[in-house]
C-alpha cells in the first residue's frame, strides 16, 4: 500500500487523528505512570476490581488524563458519562444527576462522570457536584493540568483520591512511537516506513514527555514525506525536525509550573548557585513570562535572602527593575541576569526577614505601650502629660550612641534582629561593638 492508498483507506475507516486512534483500550496497552498503574498500586487495582471512588487526575498535557479516563469506561460495569468544562455547564450535570439516581433507584446501577479541565468550573459548579459526589449519585472522575489543590474545590478533593501523572520518560515516547509504526489496526502498520535511530531519538527527546505531540510529529512525518523508489517513507532527523518544529517548554504562566519554576529561581539565588538561578530565568523568559514579575521576585530576595550581608543587592535589583521597564525585551534579559547573578553571589543573610517577622508575630500577640519619653513632643503642654521628658537625643553622646531602652517596657529584653558573620553584617557588627551597642548582636552560632 502506497501512500495516497493508505490515506484514502485512513478517510473511509476513520478520519480521527492517529493520537486519538493509538489510545490504549485497556491498562495492559498503557504505556508509562508506573509510579500509580503498577501491578499492586492502588489506581491499578481500583480499575482492574472496578471499585472506583471519586479520582482527580492531574498532570501535563498528553500524559494520559483522558486515556486513563477511556480505559475506565472501557472496564466498568456502570454507566460512563463524559463532559469538557470548557462547553458544559450546570444544566447538563443536572440532567446526568437525574439520569444517574434513576439508574441507581431502578437498575442498581452505578455512573461514573468524566469531567476533563474540570478546573475551568466555577466554585458553584463545582458545589453543585459535591452533595451527589458524597452520597454517591455519581463517581467523579476529575482531570485538570493544573494544580488540583489550587483550582478544585477542597470539600470536594476531600471526597476524592488524587492521582498525579508525571511526564512520560524518553523509552517511554519511544515505545509509543514503535508501538504505533508496527500497529496495523489503528496506527501506520501498513506503512512502508524506515524511521532513522536518531530521528527516534529526536522525536523523543523533543516530545518533551507528550505521547500525544509525539504521535503527532510521527503523523505529520509519514503523511508528508514521499516515498522513495521502493515506495518507503524515509524519516530522518531533518523530517522529524520539520514536523516537530521545536521543544515545548514545560511552563504554564497561568498554572502550577509557574510557581514551580520561580521557586526554584529563588532558591537557587538564595543557595548562591548563579548558573541555576540563570537557567530558571531563561526558562521563564523563553516562556513568556513578565518581566517585572521576575524583576520582583529579585528584589525581595535581595532584601529576605541578602539584606545587610551586602545591603548593594537591593540597590542592583531596584535598578534593574528600573532598567527593563525603559529597555525591554531582548535586552532586558541581561538586565536580569545581572541582577540574578548578583543576587546569587552575594554574602547571604535573612536576619532581616526574621526580625520582621518575629516582630510581625509579637504585635499579634501583646498590646504593648510606647515609653512615655519616645512619644511625640512637638506640641505645647507635652511636659503636663509627660511625654518627650527624658529622652536622651544621640547625637549629644560620644559616636553618636547612648544606651537607652526603646522597646516598649513589656518586651524590653526582646531581641529581633541578630546580625550575622557574613559580608556587611560582620562589619555592622564590629562597629556595634566598638561604641558598646553590643545588645542582640551576638554570633547567631
Amino acid at each position: 500500500m502506497d501512500l495516497f492508498e493508505y490515506s484514502a483507506e485512513k478517510n473511509k475507516k476513520n478520519d480521527s487523528p492517529l493520537a486519538m486512534r493509538m489510545r490504549p483500550r485497556n491498562l495492559e496497552e498503557v504505556i508509562g505512570q508506573e509510579h500509580i498503574l503498577g501491578k499492586d498500586k492502588l489506581l491499578s487495582r481500583m480499575i482492574r476490581a472496578d471499585k472506583l471512588s471519586s479520582i482527580i487526575f492531574f498532570g501535563p498535557p498528553g500524559t494520559g488524563k483522558t486515556t486513563l479516563a477511556r480505559v475506565i469506561a472501557n472496564t466498568t460495569k456502570g454507566d460512563f458519562v463524559s463532559i469538557n468544562a470548557n462547553t458544559s455547564g450546570k444544566k447538563d450535570m443536572e440532567k446526568i444527576v437525574e439520569s444517574a439516581k434513576e439508574n441507581i433507584g431502578m437498575y442498581s446501577r452505578k455512573t461514573i462522570l468524566f469531567i476533563d479541565e474540570i478546573h475551568r468550573f466555577n466554585k458553584s459548579q463545582q458545589d453543585f457536584l459535591l452533595p451527589f459526589v458524597e452520597d454517591g449519585t455519581v463517581i467523579l472522575i476529575g482531570a485538570t493540568t493544573e494544580n488540583p489543590y489550587f483550582e478544585v474545590n477542597r470539600a470536594l478533593l476531600s471526597r476524592s483520591v488524587i492521582f498525579e501523572l508525571k511526564l512520560l520518560t524518553k523509552a517511554n515516547i519511544k515505545e509509543i512511537i514503535l508501538n504505533t509504526l508496527k500497529d496495523k489496526e489503528r496506527g501506520l502498520g501498513n506503512l512502508s516506513i524506515k524511521l532513522d535511530e536518531d530521528a527516534l531519538d529526536f522525536l523523543a527527546d523533543m516530545s518533551s514527555g507528550d505521547g500525544r505531540r509525539a504521535i503527532n510529529a510521527l503523523e505529520l512525518a509519514a503523511l508528508t514525506t514521499t516515498p522513495d523508489e521502493e515506495g518507503i517513507i524515509h524519516i530522518t532527523t531533518s523530517v522529524a525536525s520539520e514536523s516537530i518544529q521545536r521543544r515545548v517548554l514545560s511552563y504554564d504562566k497561568d498554572g502550577d509550573n509557574h510557581y514551580d519554576v520561580i521557586s526554584a529561581f529563588i532558591k537557587s539565588m538564595r543557595g548562591s548557585d548563579p548558573d541555576a538561578a540563570v537557567f530558571y530565568l531563561a526558562k521563564m523568559l523563553k516562556a513568556g513570562e513578565d518581566i517585572k514579575f521576575i524583576s520582583r521576585r529579585i528584589m525581595i530576595c535581595a532584601s529576605e535572602d541578602v539584606g545587610n550581608a551586602d545591603p548593594q543587592a537591593l540597590q542592583v535589583a531596584v535598578s534593574a527593575a528600573l532598567a527593563i521597564e525603559r529597555v525591554g525585551m531582548p535586552e532586558a534579559s541581561i538586565i536580569l541576569s545581572h541582577a540574578a547573578t548578583y543576587v546569587a553571589l552575594a554574602p547571604k543573610s535573612n536576619s532581616s526577614y526574621l526580625a520582621i517577622d518575629k516582630a510581625m508575630g509579637m504585635v499579634d500577640k501583646l498590646d504593648t505601650t510606647v515609653p512615655s519619653y519616645l512619644r511625640d513632643a512637638h506640641y505645647d503642654g507635652h511636659e503636663k502629660l509627660d511625654r518627650g521628658v527624658g529622652y536622651k537625643y544621640a547625637h549629644n553622646y560620644p559616636h553618636h550612641y547612648v544606651k537607652q531602652q526603646y522597646l516598649p517596657d513589656e518586651i524590653k529584653d526582646e531581641t529581633f534582629y541578630n546580625l550575622g558573620a557574613e559580608g556587611y553584617e560582620n562589619e555592622i557588627k564590629k562597629h556595634l561593638n566598638e561604641i558598646g551597642a553590643h545588645k542582640g548582636n551576638e554570633d547567631k552560632n
